[in-house]
């Protein structure tokens, strides 16, 4: 039966439209403060009115689930993400429906747990051969530790799912970079400013996307040039050759190739990279809990490397990681748009809506997390937890998008902090500006310089 609204709450409270300049402007200096001030003054249902787009924002955990996981048919990918699809293409993070399904179905098995408790060996090898090269840095002038965590991310994942050394591809982080800015301009514009200018911004993205489609042929033709070719292999690349093989037209299995193959390649290595980044500044300003790190690593693990059975057994390690990801989501954002009319927590939400959950402000919602802004991993202790709604923390998203790397994502993320923290503590560069806003988005702008030193 269709839910119906509340005849009294059709139209859900927020800032009049005669705001929306300064809202604009306020978004464009610090967009995370703005959807907590209005979540704070508005309630968990705001209509927010931003120049031509109104949006729909939703933000109790039961509006997350209804969206994501009761009825995820009524919404598709929405503002930011749609623009997006001009620097990604249709990947599994901007496509919809039976395509989306398709792309989901060659991915998954990569996946499973079994193939992921398969990987720990060199996920483990990757994260010592990153802790013994900063390891060297001790005393010497400080590393930019989102740069070694991207080259971390960038050797795990080729190593995990391509069955390939990224590190070969000389230019892939600078190229990312390119792509990156291009996605945060075009959500931030709307897409109001056409492709064709010539901004330097979207020059440098116009080579980026030449360069990665090469890296993308270079990819695929190495694996088809390995003796047996894809015959027995089970690495993306291969169900990627395998799955576009069966396309009639050669130019939409190359597109279809490069779309998936870049959208993996920015999702697989981003998120886990920032994440880790975030963490070690939050280490930098919170002693103790490095200390309970730094024990637990050194009582698990002694000298030798993880294993996949030692995830269970650092758990104070897994709760900072968790807790981490409640202050400073790898998305922020989960735009929708309504395909037909609906109700959210009683609130009518007409078809074409662009509806928002944002991560950020609900892991922040003081319903649901005392005293929020302070950096507790104690939090997600499981005697703390089980009374906290499923849909209050979902760093991962929810539903049948919910992320398909979130597994490997997290044994990456607790393998690298523990055999970082059993033997050394990272600190801030003296002086150095950090918001949060800049990191939140997709990257740390300038880097993240952090001193080395003996634990």
């Amino acid at each position: 039966m269709t839910a119906v609204a509340d005849p009294a709450r059709v139209r859900p409270p927020g800032p009049s439209p005669w705001t929306a300049p300064v809202l604009l402007g306020r978004m464009a200096r610090n967009r995370l403060d703005v959807m907590r001030a209005v979540a704070a003054r508005h309630g968990d249902a705001v209509r927010l009115p931003l120049g031509p787009k109104t949006l729909w924002f939703f933000n109790h955990p039961d509006h997350a689930k209804h969206v994501l996981a009761e009825n995820p048919g009524n919404y598709h990918k929405g503002i930011g993400l749609v623009h997006a699809r001009r620097t990604l293409g249709d990947g599994l993070l901007t496509s919809e429906g039976e395509l989306w399904t398709k792309q989901r179905k060659v991915i998954q098995p990569v996946f499973q747990a079994r193939r992921i408790a398969r990987q720990a060996d060199a996920v483990a090898e990757e994260s010592v051969r990153m802790a013994a090269r900063l390891q060297r840095a001790v005393g010497a002038g400080p590393v930019d530790i989102r740069h070694e965590m991207t080259e971390l991310t960038l050797g795990v994942l080729g190593r995990t799912l391509l069955d390939a050394d990224l590190g070969e591809f000389g230019g892939i982080g600078a190229a990312f970079e390119a792509v990156q800015d291009q996605a945060i301009f075009e959500m931030m514009s709307l897409g109001a400013v056409p492709p064709w200018v010539p901004l330097p911004r979207q020059r440098r993205f116009r080579r980026a996307r030449v360069e990665l489609q090469e890296i993308v042929d270079r990819l695929v033709a190495h694996r088809r040039a390995q003796p047996g070719g894809i015959a027995g292999r089970d690495d993306v690349v291969s169900r990627l050759i395998e799955s576009t093989s069966r396309e009639t037209d050669p130019r939409v299995a190359r597109q279809r190739m490069r779309d998936e193959l870049v959208t993996l390649l920015l999702a697989g290595h981003e998120t886990t990279a920032s994440t880790l980044t975030w963490t070690f500044y939050l280490l930098d300003r919170h002693h103790e809990v490095w200390e309970r790190m730094h024990a637990e690593a050194v009582e698990v693990l002694g000298d030798r490397n993880p294993t996949y059975e030692d995830l269970h057994r650092l758990r104070y390690t897994a709760m900072v990681v968790d807790e981490v990801m409640r202050l400073y989501p790898p998305v922020w954002l989960l735009p929708r748009i309504a395909q037909g009319d609906d109700v959210v927590g009683g609130w009518h939400v007409p078809a074409g809506a662009d509806v928002v959950l944002c991560p950020y402000t609900l892991h922040r919602h003081p319903e649901f997390w005392p005293d929020p802004d302070r950096f507790d991993p104690d939090r997600f202790d499981p005697d703390r937890r089980a009374d906290r709604p499923r849909y209050a923390y979902i760093p991962f998203g929810a539903g049948p998008r919910f992320c398909v790397g979130n597994n490997l994502g997290l044994m990456e993320a607790v393998f690298v902090l523990a055999c970082v923290t059993r033997q050394l503590r990272l600190s801030l560069q003296p002086g150095y500006p950090v918001t949060p806003e800049p990191m939140l988005t997709l990257r740390v702008r300038g880097g993240l310089p952090m001193h080395v030193h003996e634990a």
